[in-house]
């Protein structure tokens, strides 16, 4: 069965309240931490998760059993080489199902119906049943009474007694006292069970008047534990429509609680551990998912399952290496895909304007025997390019390399790859208060700065970054006319060469512009790579134009990063220096 952590509250850098509970299946193998700003959902969607392990579970279960007792019961070779032939159909069709993992999705509305989120089955305690009514008490039939015509009262006159009229009469009083004492004994007989009887009554009537008095009870409390169970029924639903109304107004935080809620009902084969942590940018609209996706080693190999008589066991026959590495490597294009398709599909809003996939994969290197985690596809799409295409016909591969994904070229190698995007775990792009480099005030806000202290805080910073790798960091003359604000030179033969860097000093999100200066500056300078770095973020156009070249986009989470890395801390604010900027103009 599921097991649940405790519900958790976080908070994020800005002080906002965040809330994660565990859910784990350890017969499965089964972990996914549920993450959320509203505890009602985090809890509905660790629910729904464990529900569905719990079913999962209990399939796996059936059927091994069933296949036990079927092996157990097939005593003739006839009957095992039909067991065996029934597992030869469920190993192909668990081959299948990789196979057809992204036309699953294409046939199913990935939108979420919020009115199903709602728990509106009845309350499943039956009402107590009205008591049987226990039989009343029955008189008892009353003795004979004892009359001096019965003949155990008859005077019992001998022979002699004929003669003498003394012990005649003495025999006559015998038969009368015997009969009075009788009659009284039958009298006090008569009044003990006329007694007894009237306490039976009334043990009765107290009896009756217990199980009345219980059931009334019973119906007390079932109709208070119905009352709750219906209340909260209400709270719940009351909080989905809360949760909806605030997702439909755009809020970002319940738009990643919905896309999680989109990739906790897709269905996937067991193998797949199902486990992801999503981020939305409102700035840009840019959604990021980290993908948990199985290892080789995961994956179903077997094909046939023969029974051989001769040795009266079961053979099962696996697909070859090549056919398992094949097989790997479709099934994770197919997965990208069919991630992006769920979730551009159940936007109903059209909040998402681009998808960065990371798939990452957790595995046991070979040569070390330690366990690793690495990314091994990576892919950003933008929703028009995505959604005018035919996934019913594309070749998954050939279509990510269309995107311009990014993968080695055997996924099976488990060859980690940079994400295109990567997420902002802690929130620092827009925090209240750090203290400052050397060069700077405490509580000065980054995108506030004086245009020329942050290109020389750009250069600075690079400085530090590439000195200690035996790079060298040349700064131009601060300008402000767009053009190179440091050349970095790094001499490393293979990875090495000339660096382009312009700082932008924005609270607006930066357009593709921006992006193809940069690009035009470096193909001037003879460079190999060119670094934009800006106190905002950027649009998907620009994200879309620097893909599949040597540009690398940093936004300002990665810039109050790199000062960290370096003993340094700062605050971007764009509201306020929006504000400060427009007063100084």
């Amino acid at each position: 069965m599921s097991e649940f952590g405790s519900l958790r509250t976080t908070y994020t850098a800005s002080g906002l309240e965040r809330y994660e509970v565990e859910v784990v299946h350890r017969e499965l193998n089964k972990y996914q931490l549920m993450r959320g700003d509203d505890a009602n959902v985090v809890c509905a969607r660790a629910n729904a998760k464990a529900a569905e392990w719990d079913e999962a579970w209990a399939k796996r279960s059936a059927v091994d059993a069933r296949r036990q007792e079927r092996e157990v019961s097939a005593r003739d070779v006839d009957a095992k080489k039909r067991l065996a032939t029934e597992r030869t159909t469920e190993a192909v069709k668990a081959i299948e199902a990789l196979n057809g993992l992204l036309a699953h999705t294409l046939t199913v509305d990935d939108a979420i119906e919020w009115e199903d989120l709602k728990d509106k089955s009845p309350y499943p305690v039956p009402q107590p049943a009205v008591p049987a009514q226990p039989a009343g008490p029955l008189r008892p039939a009353s003795p004979h009474e004892p009359s001096l015509t019965d003949v155990e009262f008859r005077p019992k006159i001998g022979f002699l007694d004929n003669f003498s009229a003394a012990r005649k009469q003495l025999r006559l009083r015998e038969a009368e006292s015997a009969h009075v004492a009788a009659h009284a004994a039958w009298q006090r007989g008569v009044e003990h069970t006329d007694r007894q009887h009237l306490v039976n009554i009334a043990s009765h009537a107290a009896l009756v008047k217990q199980l009345e008095e219980g059931y009334a009870a019973d119906l007390v409390t079932w109709g208070t534990e119905e009352s709750e169970f219906l209340d909260a029924q209400r709270a719940a639903a009351a909080a989905i429509d809360a949760r909806r109304a605030t997702y439909e107004t755009g809020d970002a935080d319940a738009l990643t609680d919905y896309c999680g809620m989109v990739l906790d009902n897709s269905q996937y084969p067991e193998c797949f551990p199902q486990d992801f942590e999503i981020e939305y940018n409102p700035a840009n609209k840019v959604l990021i998912v980290d993908y948990q996706l199985p290892s080789p080693a995961e994956l179903p190999t077997a094909i046939e399952v023969k029974y051989i008589a001769a040795r009266d066991e079961f053979s099962e026959k696996s697909i070859s290496e090549r056919q398992l590495n094949q097989l790997y490597d479709e099934s994770l294009y197919q997965v990208a895909l069919r991630t992006i398709h769920e979730l551009f599909e159940s936007d109903v809003l059209s909040r998402i304007q681009a998808i960065s996939f990371n798939g990452w994969v957790k595995s046991v290197d070979r040569a070390t025997g330690l366990a690793s985690e690495s990314c091994v596809l990576s892919i950003q799409v933008g929703r028009d390019e995505f959604t005018a295409l035919d996934l019913a016909k594309v070749d998954p591969k050939i279509c990510f390399k269309k995107l311009k994904g990014v993968a080695a070229a055997k996924l099976y190698s488990l060859t980690p790859v940079a994400p295109l995007l990567t997420m902002s775990r802690e929130d620092k792009r827009f925090v209240s208060s750090y203290g400052v480099a050397d060069s700077l005030t405490e509580g000065d806000n980054l995108a506030a700065m004086n245009w020329e202290d942050f290109e020389h805080l750009i250069r600075e910073l690079f400085e530090k970054e590439f000195a200690t790798t035996g790079a060298e960091v040349r700064v131009t003359q601060a300008s402000r006319d767009g053009g190179v604000d440091a050349v970095i030179f790094d001499p490393d033969p293979l990875h090495g060469g000339k660096t382009v860097v312009q700082a932008k000093r924005y609270t607006n999100t930066v357009g593709v512009s921006a992006v193809r200066d940069l690009y035009g500056t470096m193909m001037n300078e003879g460079a190999n790579k060119g670094i934009l770095v800006t106190t905002s973020d950027y649009g998907p156009d620009a994200y879309a134009f620097a893909k599949g070249k040597p540009l690398v986009l940093l936004t300002g989470g990665n810039l109050l990063h790199l000062l960290a890395n370096h003993g340094h801390s700062a605050r971007i604010d764009l509201l306020e220096a929006k504000l400060l900027l427009s007063e100084s103009d």
